[in-house]
């Protein structure tokens, strides 16, 4: 899964082709670290359908900032440069699937 930052962010999310999904996390959080392995297995399984990525919100405050972003994890699904859902929480793979069924 690729890891974005402050400085990549136009270009790795704003400027994909491909919708994306955007974890705010940081190593701090449990919960966070409880979801990589399941948006590792989606990231797999949508491929060339949605692209994953994760951005440290202690690391990369101004895109943290910018989207408002409070709590972790936070989900942002972003298509033609513009945010179009979001959720906050960790949730199973099955549940993930089903809210992103609507922007996939």
């Amino acid at each position: 899964m690729t890891e974005v930052t402050d400085a990549d962010f136009e270009a790795e999310v704003i400027g994909a082709e491909l919708p994306v999904l955007v974890e705010f996390t940081a190593d701090w959080c449990p919960p966070c670290r409880q979801m990589g392995p399941v948006l590792s297995a989606l990231a797999t399984e949508e491929e060339g359908r949605l692209k994953v990525v994760q951005l440290d919100v202690d690391t990369n405050p101004t895109t943290t900032n910018a989207y408002k972003v409070l709590s972790m994890p936070t989900f942002m699904v972003f298509r033609s440069g513009e945010p179009v859902k979001a959720m906050v929480g960790a949730r199973p793979k099955r549940r993930l699937l089903e809210e992103l069924s609507d922007v996939l």
